[in-house]
């Protein structure tokens, strides 16, 4: 599993912030990676896929402020974070999918069907 990691992960990118546990599962004809984080929506997350790079991100902000008689309190809050895996090339970019219930971000990760191998051997004249 951790050589599947090097080779499937590639490299981890960490702007700032918190960042999010994942597990990725191998089956037969996918891979499977969950992201937890919980307490956000689908709306927080950006998911991209450049040259068999996929990218997931998220950018939240929120200020509070309150007012009483002699004081005002502000909260701001500023969360972000990034990953980067570097997919194989078995993947089929084309049917990648992204769920998130429960506060599990799921990217399902279909692989391509494998091409019949040529075999034959060339005479030499």
């Amino acid at each position: 599993m951790e050589n599947l990691e090097r080779t499937f992960l590639g490299r981890v990118d960490e702007e700032s912030g918190d960042i999010p546990a994942v597990n990725i599962k191998e089956e037969n004809d996918k891979f499977v990676l969950e992201m937890a984080a919980p307490g956000m929506k689908k709306d927080d997350f950006q998911i991209n896929l450049d040259n068999y790079q996929l990218t997931i991100s998220s950018e939240k902000s929120e200020k509070n402020e309150e007012k009483k008689d002699n004081y005002t309190r502000r909260e701001f809050m500023y969360s972000t974070f990034s990953r980067s895996f570097t997919l194989p090339k078995t993947i089929d970019v084309d049917k990648i999918k992204a769920d998130y219930k429960n506060g599990i971000l799921t990217v399902i990760l279909p692989k391509k069907e494998e091409e019949a191998k040529l075999t034959k051997q060339i005479k030499i004249s």
